[in-house]
């Protein structure tokens, strides 16, 4: 696997939430009733604020300069160790908390109560919180200095290399698998939008970055059926930055065969709007990101007079873009088959597309056609990479390096793209997800769950429950095809191999997933890990807190704690019920104000018997 690519926006994130940790009331009132020093918070803030203005520089500047990687993710490890020192300030308040609010409990409950707390927090007190922090200090002062040395600049520094835009020609001797859907697209484009109040009808394809929803358009535009149907054409590549004024421009010198030198939007439209009046048009806006229905409202304006039947195709790989631009009809395109995917690969790898004189080369390539998983870019790629040798040793290479250590140029990007334009705090959660092996089926409401444990969600300013806040969290990353709808289980998601690579990328040591019952070794950088668990596997084969630095924890210890936690949801089980000394203890568990749960078990200490009761909303 290759090096990690420590996202900056991941970390402004993450530096964020650390913001506002230092700044709470519990934090504050902790260090000021324990006579600890204020001054070393407000010191570490100014020094993550020193390093976090060069991160959006240094997330694009890793791509080509090592030591720049290297020095994003030892900020990742300062990052997290301050995270867990605020966390300890943390646990100890709600400790005392629990202390005071206990103090008419009998000496061996609360005994019982502290021998946990020890327990969890033991990992910490190797040395005294303010020790720590000076340490970390010490590694951003350090961090602060090279910064100036690596030649990272406040801002937002260097931009993502441009990638060429797109242009409407195609070579259709490299589309394979594609006949059916383009049919069906063609009938689509040649209809008179009879079901739509618009004049023009929108259709969108969508799809990760790689699938070949460009390639698809291509088809579209260039059929002699379309070619004949339409009076105008254009293309316009849209790209990442969403400018009304170029696309307007674009689209009226594609239409008139001149150019223009305006860029007064008013005067732009109106052309345009002379143009098409009345007119039957074909418009193609690829690779679109914006998502704004304002913009496209802006866009759309001068359209609107083109004649009955006009259509616009729309490439995106959000599905949000396709609602905010009103598409009557959404094309989700998916992966080539296997054989479709062999076709197009012998095609670019073997001299004539013919393999037949290379049988041992032959096996090999079947197995990296299915390593990429039906995605046409990466197939492309490692079909012409692998074009000029014929070597066995040489394909072997290629077969066992993962895709992301090869020497293209071309899937990387595409896919990185997607994530370098996501929200800061949607990188947060996606990165969590190097937790799930390859081809893991993973359901929504456990893993929004597990963001809530560790705490990757923010609080929402309209006061939304944690559990609306993930979900929406979810739908972001699904309808930006991050996710994909399980095959085989309606209820379950999978991430493509390729994006569950770019998980492991962007996480690099920091998260750790272990299957199939091997033997691993875990880095001291681990902070999140997962063990896949089959039926063979003996649970006693791997310590991982033997090997590791810390891993964060969650565990409720007490009565109150339970009390506390008002927007539980779903099922809950309460066990060992036997312990319950008096009704009161009962009481303080405030099981009353849990109106979101849809169930509720009580266990005594009978083993598999269930002497409580079970309730459902």
């Amino acid at each position: 696997m290759a090096g990690a690519l420590v996202g900056g926006a991941f970390l402004s994130a993450s530096l964020q939430v650390l913001f506002d940790r230092l700044a709470s009331r519990e934090v504050v009132s902790f260090i000021r009733g324990q006579k600890l020093s204020d001054a070393l918070l407000k010191k570490l803030e100014r020094k993550l604020l020193v390093v976090d203005a060069v991160l959006n520089d240094a997330e694009v500047k890793q791509f080509t300069n090592p030591y720049v990687k290297k020095w994003l993710v030892l900020l990742k490890e300062a990052v997290y160790d301050a995270e867990d020192i605020l966390d300890e300030i943390a646990t100890e308040a709600l400790r005392h908390k629990v202390e005071a609010a206990e103090s008419q409990t009998s000496t061996s409950q609360v005994g019982n109560i502290m021998d946990m707390s020890t327990w969890v927090l033991a990992p910490f007190y190797g040395q005294g919180i303010e020790s720590r922090e000076e340490e970390i200090i010490d590694r951003l002062e350090d961090m602060a200095r090279d910064r100036d040395v690596l030649g990272l600049k406040e801002g937002d520094g260097e931009k993502l290399s441009q990638r060429w835009p797109s242009t409407s020609l195609v070579d259709e001797s490299l589309v394979y698998g594609r006949d059916q859907i383009k049919e069906e697209m063609v009938q689509l484009l040649l209809s008179d939008n009879a079901r739509s109040t618009d004049a023009m009808g929108v259709i969108s394809i969508v799809g990760m970055g790689g699938t070949g929803k460009t390639t698809l358009a291509q088809l579209l535009y260039n059929d002699q059926r379309v070619k004949e149907h339409f009076e105008i054409k254009a293309w316009v590549c849209v790209s990442e930055e969403f400018d009304p004024i170029r696309v307007t421009k674009t689209i009226l010198e594609a239409v008139n065969s001149s150019t223009f030198s305006t860029t007064d939007l008013n005067l732009l439209q109106v052309q345009l709007k002379e143009r098409i009046n009345m007119k039957n048009f074909l418009l193609v806006l690829d690779d679109v990101w914006n998502e704004d229905s304002c913009d496209w409202d802006t866009l759309r304006t001068p359209l609107i007079v083109g004649a009955k039947g006009s259509k616009i195709i729309v490439t995106t790989r959000s599905t949000n873009v396709a609602s905010a631009m009103r598409a009557v009809h959404t094309r989700y395109l998916g992966g080539l088959s296997s054989e479709d995917g062999w076709s197009l690969f012998k095609k670019l790898a073997f001299e004539n597309g013919d393999s037949s004189g290379h049988p041992q080369l032959e096996e090999i390539g079947e197995k990296i056609v299915h390593k990429c998983q039906g995605l046409p870019l990466a197939i492309k790629a490692m079909g012409s990479l692998l074009h000029s040798k014929v070597e066995a040793r040489e394909w072997d290479d290629v077969l066992n390096s993962e895709l992301w250590d090869l020497p293209t140029d071309v899937v990387l990007p595409a896919l990185r793209l997607s994530y370098y334009y996501l929200p800061s705090h949607l990188k947060r959660c996606f990165s969590y997800c190097s937790i799930f092996p390859k081809d893991y089926e993973f359901e929504k409401e456990k893993l929004v769950l597990l963001w809530m444990a560790e705490g990757l969600l923010e609080q929402s300013e309209s006061k939304k429950r944690m559990e609306e806040v993930g979900n929406l969290y979810f739908q972001e990353l699904l309808s930006k095809s991050f996710f994909q709808n399980s095959i085989s289980n309606d209820s379950c998601f999978v991430m493509h191999d390729l994006v569950n690579d770019m998980t492991q990328l962007v996480s690099g040591e920091f998260s750790t997933s272990l299957e199939d019952g091997k033997i691993y070794r875990v880095s001291e950088k681990t902070r999140h890990l997962s063990y896949l668990i089959n039926e063979y596997d003996v649970y006693e084969r791997f310590d991982p807190l033997s090997q590791m630095k810390c891993l964060r924890t969650f565990l409720p210890r007490s009565k109150y704690q339970l009390g506390a936690l008002r927007e539980l949801s779903g099922s809950l089980v309460i066990s060992k019920l036997g312990n319950v000394v008096c009704d009161r203890d009962a009481l303080e568990a405030n099981m009353k104000d849990k109106k979101y749960l849809d169930e509720l078990k009580f266990e005594w200490d009978y083993e598999n018997t269930d002497l409580g009761w079970c309730c459902a909303k």
